[in-house]
């Protein structure tokens, strides 16, 4: 591994124009072909196999032409302090209001809430009207969803309170692409410290946004929406800048010991190359595994950013060398750069890693308790995990979509927002009409369901539809075991009439979303571990440091568990994070924080622990070679942990709930693994293992493939010697006329 990366280093170093030249071309071709392709479709929240899915599909195939994913809206009307909807101005007001919905162009029908059953409260204060289009909520025109909103500003002009919600509103604009920005600028700042050189700060940072570049083009131009792209870019950004970064400290390094800019160059991608490539495996296999889950969406998006990883490392191994060509100097710091060419580099006073590792290793028992238990602490809260899907409750008071949510919980009741949809299907039945009669007998009577609308039945007369309004929110623990009492009931109804009752809607799409989550964990767990557990094992020949690595992720994503819970479900400094409601956490957020900690832990292990074995293959004690890994690679890692972290950190400022939710779930996951794991216990064990650490069968080291990814083959004749450096500086030419 290390002499076939040692040669592609030094090729591109050699041939820096023309591969320059290609990637140059790839990222023209790439965003070419995303500029032509058609507008990607809406991605469909499909659950293969769950009931509320077959539910779904049932009514597509029972009743044509209903397009249950057409886009829908929710006008809300609210009449003035004292009065009613139902007075003769409010009444006028809100019946034109619906007429002029009703007759925009993509508008399949507009229902007046004083000609539908149970549309105003009961108390005459609240009424709604619900409007259903002929498109996906991404085919609506600006036109419609214009007129959508002037008739809320009509509604008001009137003096009525109009909140709008359903999927037919564009959500509000975030500002994603700002929150990158200030990323790219902490990431620049932290890569500036810690080089003290513009190009050597410079160079990752171009190499992420052109690998992030040709990753977001391609997945664009073969169709792929916008939203399986952002993971995709936020992804592709850190880990684009993480391993230029290993590798730019790494050829410092080599220069500092007396290599020139070619050796050092191919030497640079042979060895920390070499952990770049494994590292970068453990985060595809932790992505591309999302697939074991079986939720499409979430299947699309670890592939994509799965493939965006693979760029990332493909730049980091032929482009970043090449640009160290052009810039062989400007990348060393400044006393490095003024000193001879060949002049080795004193070492100079020990640093922080150095002070810090021989610290962990006088008293690594007491080190490793302590940081247990302070991380099991955190995690304490992880027990009360809740897992739900928050919807437009979970939204800031500043949106017109939670204002309406709120508005209808208080007209009529907390269930009103999470309506069961049942679908009756009597095809078997021999009287289908008596079936449905008895299953809307049944669920009027079960306890928990305050209302009932009467079996609407397709054409042919064989399936029926019904509404369910639970009495507590979508988001209850006592609307889940509602959903599930619905479905125990299901099989009476089909032994005794013959017919299927399926129970689906939003509310029990969220539970089975949940449920197919929870039961996905461990198998996932199982695959992504295992089979990180193999890798780690061919690069570290060892059976005790994979152990290691896998239980310090469990310790760093447990607390951020517990980190998220007291947050969104407990409250604490909710208030700090501009957290306006409490509730379950996003259901896909437990495994899509696995997938993406478990692949930046593992990074971050493969850093540190790989020059720790390289020291170790080349002769030094335990405890000496833990030492020289800290030396070499802890500032490394914790400015690539830090500039993740302000990455992460800052989506915690946007509105968006489930977006919040996730800046504070990785953020503090990449903080406890990073500064807490691979930082403290990491060395700790090490240092109380000594030599076991790094022991590996006889039997199995003989199965083992030896990869030589601390580069030993490197120190002993083999590679072709470099070529003499008769080049000038590119970056020191001055031309004089």
């Amino acid at each position: 591994m290390a002499t076939f990366l040692y040669r592609l280093g030094r090729f591109s170093f050699r041939r820096r124009r023309l591969v320059a030249l290609l990637w140059v071309v790839v990222l023209a071709a790439c965003a070419l072909a995303a500029a032509k392709a058609p507008a990607a479709p809406e991605d469909g929240f499909s659950m293969p196999g769950t009931e509320s899915q077959k539910a779904f599909d049932l009514l597509d195939q029972r009743f044509p032409g209903g397009n249950s994913n057409a886009a829908d809206a929710r006008i809300v009307f609210v009449a003035p302090e004292g009065q009613k909807v139902t007075a003769g101005p409010n009444k006028a007001a809100i019946e034109k209001i619906v007429a002029d919905v009703a007759g925009g162009d993509q508008v399949k029908g507009a229902l007046d809430p004083f000609k539908m059953a149970g549309a105003v409260s009961k108390d005459g204060t609240t009424a709604y009207s619900t409007v259903s289009y002929d498109v996906q909520s991404i085919d609506l025109t600006t036109a419609t969803t214009e007129a959508l909103e002037d008739a809320a500003e009509k509604g008001r002009d009137a003096g009525l309170t109009v909140e709008l919600g359903g999927s037919a509103l564009v959500p509000e604009a975030e500002l994603g692409g700002t929150t990158e920005l200030v990323g790219v600028a902490a990431a620049a700042v932290v890569l500036l410290i810690t080089f003290g050189s513009l190009a050597a700060a410079g160079l990752p940072l171009l190499t992420a946004i052109i690998g992030i570049g040709v990753g977001v083009a391609s997945i664009v131009a073969i169709g792929m929406s916008t939203t399986t792209t952002t993971l995709a870019l936020m992804l592709g950004l850190a880990v684009g800048i993480d391993y230029a970064l290993f590798i730019v400290s790494r050829y410092r390094t080599e220069r500092a010991e007396g290599h020139g800019a070619e050796e050092a160059a191919a030497r640079a991608v042979g060895t920390a190359g070499s952990a770049v490539v494994f590292a970068g495996l453990t985060v595809v296999i932790a992505l591309a595994g999302l697939s074991v889950v079986g939720i499409p969406v979430l299947t699309k998006m670890g592939l994509a950013a799965a493939s965006t990883v693979v760029i990332a490392v493909l730049v980091a191994m032929t482009l970043l060398p090449a640009l160290l060509g052009f810039f062989r100097k400007a990348v060393l710091p400044r006393a490095q750069r003024k000193a001879r060419g060949g002049q080795r580099a004193r070492e100079g006073r020990p640093n922080m890693g150095t002070r810090w590792a021989r610290f962990v290793i006088r008293r690594p028992l007491a080190v490793l308790v302590l940081s247990i238990l302070g991380l099991g602490l955190i995690s304490v809260p992880a027990l009360d995990l809740q897992l739900g899907m928050p919807g437009d409750e979970a939204k800031s008071t500043s949106t017109t979509q939670r204002r309406a949510y709120d508005a209808l919980a208080d007209g009529f009741g907390p269930g009103f927002n999470g309506p069961l949809t049942v679908v009756v299907d009597a095809k078997a039945a021999k009287d289908p009409k008596a079936a449905a009669a008895q299953a809307a007998k049944q669920l009027t009577a079960t306890e928990g369901v305050v209302a009932t609308t009467p079996p609407a039945f397709n054409e042919a007369g064989d399936t029926a539809v019904l509404t369910a309004v639970p009495s507590t929110g979508p988001g209850s623990e006592h609307t889940t075991e509602l959903v599930h009492a619905i479905r125990d009931e299901a099989r009476d109804l089909k032994s005794q009439a013959g017919a299927t009752m399926l129970v689906t809607g939003t509310t029990a799409v969220n539970i089975d979303v949940s449920q197919k989550v929870t039961d996905a964990l461990v198998p996932y767990l199982a695959l992504v571990v295992g089979l990180a557990f193999l890798l780690l094992m061919v690069v570290f020949r060892s059976l005790l440091v994979p152990l290691k690595a896998a239980l310090g992720f469990l310790l760093s994503v447990t607390a951020a568990f517990g980190t998220i819970v007291a947050v969104f479900q407990w409250g604490w400094l909710a208030d700090a994070l501009d957290v306006e409601r409490t509730g379950p956490v996003m259901s896909m957020m437990p495994i899509f924080l696995i997938g993406v900690v478990f692949g930046l832990a593992m990074d971050y292990e493969v850093f540190l622990v790989t020059r720790m074995r390289e020291a170790y293959v080349h002769g030094e004690r335990p405890g000496e070679a833990i030492v020289t890994g800290f030396r070499h690679s802890a500032r490394v890692v914790g400015a690539a942990a830090v500039i993740m972290i302000a990455v992460f950190a800052g989506f915690i400022g946007m509105s968006d709930s489930m977006i919040k939710m996730m800046g504070v779930g990785l953020a503090s996951a990449v903080f406890f693994d990073a500064f807490v794991v691979r930082m403290t216990v990491v060395p700790a064990v090490l240092a109380l293992l000594g030599d076991r650490a790094w022991w590996l069968p006889k039997w199995l080291a003989k199965v083992v493939p030896q990869v030589d990814v601390e580069g030993e083959k490197l120190n002993h004749p083999g590679p072709a010697a470099p070529r003499p450096e008769t080049e000038p500086d590119p970056v020191r030419v001055r031309v004089r006329v």
